[in-house]
């Protein structure tokens, strides 16, 4: 609506942006799967390959993901800042869910290795091949969803997970 030049926001203007379920599991996936093979890279790098240092390093990496998650879903508070209900808060934090969920299955390859379940040493080799898998299982997805045909679809889902192996390459140099 515009008043003598000035231009004031309509409800459907102020109401923040919901980002759908499919955008929300794509971007925490994606995500959460550099993020566990950067930090496991790491600790594995820094850290020892004891028992004990296992089930720390578990421990590490979900705090490290709820963190992430929780400042993913206050960033998108701020960037959408409008007129907002107590409920959108909670909302917006919960939506990073995938987030955390992607980072679960190499918590459970550290506690794992913690444990005794598996040698406690080299563990970082599953967790990687894990996560490099599902960025090429998101990556073929989302090409299917986009109703690409099936050697295309394979293709972008190789080229996702190259590009996830760079980045985690890039950033266990960095760190």
């Amino acid at each position: 609506m515009i008043v003598e030049g000035m231009a004031i926001p309509t409800a459907a203007a102020a109401a923040p942006h919901r980002r759908g379920t499919r955008e929300s599991v794509l971007f925490g996936g994606v995500y959460g799967a550099v993020l566990a093979s950067a930090m496991v890279a790491a600790l594995t790098e820094y850290g020892h390959t004891s028992q004990d240092s296992r089930r720390y390093d578990a421990a590490w990496l979900l705090v490290t993901a709820l963190a992430s998650a929780l400042a993913h879903g206050y960033a998108h508070f701020v960037a959408e800042r409008g007129p907002r209900r107590r409920s959108d808060v909670l909302r917006v934090l919960t939506d990073e869910w995938p987030l955390v969920a992607a980072v679960l299955p190499s918590v459970v390859i550290l506690a794992g290795a913690g444990w005794g379940w598996w040698p406690a040493d080299r563990v970082e080799y599953p967790a990687f091949t894990l996560n490099i898998a599902l960025l090429f299982a998101l990556g073929l997805v989302t090409a299917r969803w986009s109703r690409r045909p099936w050697p295309v679809a394979v293709l972008i889902g190789a080229g996702d997970a190259l590009l996830g192996v760079v980045v985690v390459v890039a950033n266990a140099i960095i760190k």
